[in-house]
């Protein structure tokens, strides 16, 4: 949240350019606290590092978000789209092989085998894949049909948080007394039920109101899913493992993200050219392609459009919203399937919390 307010505060104040120079500023400023305060480690692995299974891993992820992220843009027949569906496809394959040969893998896939492990990193998979998928359609209808500023609209998902960040010290407890499976299932169904909300509520003339019940739904759900899902990759694995589930962890988060954005977005970009196309389709054709492009495209074009401005911005909004509410109906039926998953293969008895007891000596 803080790196949210700061990016947004950046955008409006100086420019969007300084967003991609605050990482670099951190990421050196960590490298010199590093390498002041961190130990070097004294663990010497019995192994070789698996390169070909980081290699493998990398070409896959890569390849499969371009060609997710491309086939809308340029067309799935493109060799751009094409080439980066059968290179990432071909990676995993090739990971998956290389995985359960190897003496030492990046990660032994037959730990999957545990339901535990398996429906959590399949849960955090998902729903980081909608909520990043989410904001990225989130943000540009707060600016371009609301017209808020770039912090206003920060401001706009804090009541998700606001959900999110307390049902997550709750969710414990919750998974305690009526197990993983059934907590993970409620908060699933639930976030899936705000993305429903969000897909049937939105609209231009609603403002924000018309989408704040689904974000309050939406931060809910995830509140609910999000720590019992971490919890049974956690406990799953043995201690000396925990550095490999710490990873598994981050890694789901992420790949679901760079998936989420990919695909939503995707889902976003192709339905606001169909609604732009029949709206403008009696304009000058050097008017109507590049307004099709895009949400800014469309407000540049509009500003050197003298009389059809309005209507060009008019249309913008709504292709905006159309595109909203098919990328929301695309995350919630993904929704849908990691609920069928957990109430399926979760694990079945719940797994009892991890408690460390203090001896009364210790308390005196």
């Amino acid at each position: 949240m803080i790196g949210l307010f700061v990016s947004a505060f950046m955008v409006d104040v100086l420019s969007w350019r300084w967003t991609f120079l605050l990482p670099v500023l951190l990421a050196v400023v960590g490298f010199a606290f590093t390498l002041r305060f961190v130990p070097n480690s004294a663990e010497r692995q019995s192994h070789r590092f698996d390169t070909a299974g980081s290699l493998l891993s990398a070409l896959a992820i890569g390849g499969l978000v371009l060609g997710i992220q491309e086939g809308p843009e340029r067309g799935w027949g493109s060799t751009v789209a094409i080439a980066g569906l059968i290179v990432g496809a071909v990676a995993l394959i090739g990971f998956v092989m290389v995985e359960l040969r190897s003496e030492a893998p990046l990660f032994d896939l037959r730990e999957f085998r545990d339901r535990g492990l398996a429906c959590g990193s399949v849960t955090l998979l998902i729903i980081f894949g909608a909520m990043f998928g989410s904001l990225l359609v989130l943000f540009p209808f707060f600016q371009a049909v609301l017209g808020w500023s770039a912090l206003g609209s920060a401001a706009g998902i804090l009541p998700m948080a606001a959900m999110m960040m307390p049902m997550s010290t709750v969710a414990p407890r919750v998974a305690t007394r009526l197990g993983s499976r059934l907590t993970i299932a409620v908060g699933v169904g639930v976030f899936a039920l705000g993305l429903v909300v969000l897909a049937l509520g939105a609209s231009v003339e609603g403002g924000y109101l018309s989408v704040l019940p689904g974000l309050l739904l939406f931060g809910l759900g995830l509140g609910l899913a999000m720590t019992p899902s971490t919890t049974l990759i956690t406990e799953t694995l043995p201690a000396h493992k925990q550095g490999v589930a710490s990873a598994l962890n981050d890694t789901t988060r992420e790949l679901g993200g760079a998936i989420g954005v990919a695909l939503l977005g995707s889902v976003f970009s192709s339905g606001f050219r169909t609604s732009m196309r029949p709206a403008l389709q009696d304009l000058p054709r050097e008017i109507a392609e590049p307004a099709s492009e895009g949400i800014g495209r469309a407000f540049d074009v509009a500003a050197r459009a003298g009389d059809d401005a309005p209507r060009i911005i008019d249309a913008a909004k709504h292709a905006l919203v159309d595109g909203w509410v098919r990328s929301m109906w695309a995350g919630a039926a993904f929704g849908v399937a990691a609920l069928l998953y957990v109430i399926l293969r979760g694990p079945r008895s719940s797994r009892e919390a991890i408690v460390v007891e203090v001896p009364a000596e210790a308390t005196s």
